[in-house]
């Protein structure tokens, strides 16, 4: 499935690292950054999460709620999270269906080796559900310096 900027976002129900099941619909009414990462408890991940974590107050006063996605269990967002203090949602996406359904889940080669997995990206879904950015083959450095400008640059409140 292919998801173009200016449509609706992909729908999807996932549970979440509070152990209740989330749809993107029940963020109408506010911008989402919606971002897909491999694997807790990695450098570049916890990187990632930890910048977003220390901007969540900015992307807040911006009508802006930030969701991680990956294939990892419940359980481990849990830890994730404790370890981390990260105050937004992760949602797991264990069957990789959202990860499907946005275009992120991708042959990867690591060291010679051949696997399927989460291509790091960020997307920006306005408070109407519409996709406006995306961000594919994330590099981590400054990456959530980049949406947050981009937020305050084009997302209306």
């Amino acid at each position: 499935m292919s998801i173009e900027i200016g449509q609706v976002a992909p729908s999807f129900e996932l549970i979440a690292s509070n152990g209740e099941i989330v749809t993107l619909e029940e963020f109408r009414g506010s911008n989402v950054i919606l971002y897909f990462y491999p694997k807790d408890m990695t450098p570049g991940c916890t990187t990632q999460a930890c910048d977003f974590r220390d901007r969540t107050d900015d992307f807040s006063d911006l009508n802006t709620v930030v969701v991680g996605v990956s294939p990892d269990p419940v359980a481990k967002h849990e830890k994730f999270i404790d370890k981390y203090n990260l105050p937004f949602l992760l949602l797991a996406d264990v069957d990789h269906e959202v990860a499907e359904s946005y275009g992120v889940w991708k042959l990867k080669k690591n060291f010679g080796k051949e696997y399927m997995g989460i291509e790091r990206s960020t997307f920006v879904i306005n408070k109407d559900g519409v996709l406006v950015k995306e961000w594919r083959k994330v590099k981590v450095k400054d990456h959530v310096e980049e949406a947050l400008a981009y937020v305050k640059e084009v997302v209306e409140d």
